[in-house]
């Protein structure tokens, strides 16, 4: 039986445009160990190893002539890991903004659909002889359950010795090499063939495809978010339209990118102050950081005002479900409404607000424990962001602001071979009408902001990234 794309994943593919590219990717800077080196024959070779591990990242999609059937996943018969595997560098000593603005440039531009759809390039010449790891993968590929994120493979918890790179250059021996032979291609009369099977098999699929045909871009969207989560019913319910303002904007094609770092024992230490989660924490500092960006931008802001964010949930299907890194899916993201109160001048006041906000979705949900999370092997919050950018992207954009997806991590080391994970920045893709998502993870008692906008809406994030530092001091200056 033909292996075709879900819907969902499907639909990722028919509401891209060159402007909204469907991606997520992570910024993950390594500091190499004095006298060895983690170069990029050895990066290749790594990678190499593990797709193995990730059979979907040697497949391409097909689409089917006409439309008639959902796309296939096709293994790629011309796979070239040196197209995937790519070298770019700073002008070195390179610093963080150098970083930033390089990173804004490869996120920005869309995936080749003729090839297996994610990409990684390695950047040296950062300052203090370190590298830079930046993965983009499709929304389509990831799904948690048969295919996880790159990161998530590449990071391992000891570090491992380099290896020489091996494979031969060439794309087929590079196939021989990695004991992978891909299957033939079919041609337009098989693919016909095998539309029309499946077709008379679900023939309620017919006007599907054709809506799909025609880019009935609306109704595929609400489609896959019916297959998301079944919580449609009750987000309805909640929405109200999203008020306008200078984070509703269509997105442009260039983009803006920013990092921030912050320390866990700090949000910790205002936690134990004024209650509530770290999660209630990081979603008040965005708060506090919006609000200053907005004044700065000469918004008005009234008591009541918020900002409504899309916060992606991940909640167990059944009760006593435990998250692992083998079903991840079987734990699911949910979209989540939260009304950030960015009109709120005082910063405990809005950390309280939050965090009633938050614990209302966290009762009417079964949430996954960051405790729980944190025990996946591997980087997970790289997974887990690519699957809170799924259900971003599956719900009308016209309902909320901003999204912001926090994902706690590892607070153990991690390594890509012989280097050292330092720090990892996610960065969440754009909505058509969203001009920033927030990407926030946890890592060996550090937290970090991955800031990415629309490059005509936000060419002032980097006056955004220093708020999020600036609302932290905030909270941490308030003593009730």
């Amino acid at each position: 039986m033909a292996d075709r794309l879900s819907a969902l994943d499907a639909s990722f593919l028919y509401v891209e445009e060159s402007s909204v590219p469907m991606h997520v990717g992570s910024v993950a800077i390594l500091r190499r160990p004095p006298g060895t080196g983690l170069d990029y024959a050895r990066v290749r070779a790594l990678i190499s190893r593990r797709l193995a591990y990730l059979p979907r990242y040697r497949q391409r999609v097909q689409f089917v002539p006409g439309r008639l059937a959902r796309p296939l996943w096709l293994d790629d018969t011309d796979f070239d890991i040196s197209y995937h595997v790519r070298r770019s560098a700073l002008p070195a000593p390179g610093n963080d903004t150098q970083l930033f603005e390089l990173v804004a440039r490869l996120l920005a531009r869309p995936l080749d659909r003729d090839r297996p759809l994610w990409e990684c390039y390695f950047v040296e010449g950062l300052e203090g002889d370190r590298v830079v790891l930046v993965t983009k993968t499709h929304q389509s590929l990831v799904d948690g359950t048969d295919t996880l994120d790159l990161a998530q493979l590449v990071l391992d918890a000891e570090p491992t010795e380099p290896e020489a790179a091996t494979e031969p250059a060439a794309a087929t021996d590079d196939a021989t090499w990695a004991g992978w032979r891909p299957s033939p291609r079919p041609g337009r009369a098989r693919l016909l063939f095998d539309a029309v099977t499946d077709t008379l098999r679900r023939p309620g699929e017919v006007a599907e495809n054709v809506r799909n045909a025609a880019k009935d871009v609306a109704s595929t969207a609400e489609r896959a978010f019916d297959v998301v989560g079944d919580v449609a019913t009750t987000v309805r319910s909640l929405v109200r339209p999203a008020p306008r303002g200078p984070l509703n904007t269509r997105v442009s094609g260039g983009r803006v990118f920013s990092g921030v770092s912050a320390d866990l024992d700090e949000l910790r230490a205002i936690r134990q102050r004024h209650g509530g989660t770290i999660n209630d924490v990081v979603f008040a500092v965005v708060t506090g950081a919006l609000r200053q960006w907005l004044l700065s931008r000469g918004v008005p802001l009234e008591h009541t005002t918020t900002v409504r964010a899309l916060a992606p949930l991940a909640v167990h299907p059944t009760e006593n479900a435990e998250l692992s890194s083998i079903a991840l899916l079987g734990n699911r993201v949910d979209p989540c409404l939260v009304d950030l109160p960015v009109g709120e001048p005082y910063p405990v006041l809005r950390l309280q607000r939050v965090a009633h906000t938050m614990g209302q979705q966290v009762r009417t949900r079964r949430s996954v424990a960051a405790r729980a999370m944190v025990r996946v092997s591997g980087f997970a919050p790289a997974t887990m962001h690519s699957l809170a950018a799924r259900a971003a992207s599956s719900l009308s954009g016209r309902l909320f602001d901003v999204v912001v997806a926090n994902s706690p991590g590892p607070q153990h080391r991690l390594y890509a071979g012989e280097a050292e994970l330092e720090r990892i920045y996610p960065v969440l893709p754009l909505s058509r009408d969203q001009a920033l998502a927030i990407g926030v993870t946890s890592y060996h008692d550090g937290v970090y902001f991955g800031l990415n906008g629309d490059r005509k809406a936000l060419s002032d994030i980097s006056m955004l990234a220093g708020k999020i530092t600036e609302a932290i001091e905030e909270l941490k200056g308030t003593n009730w």
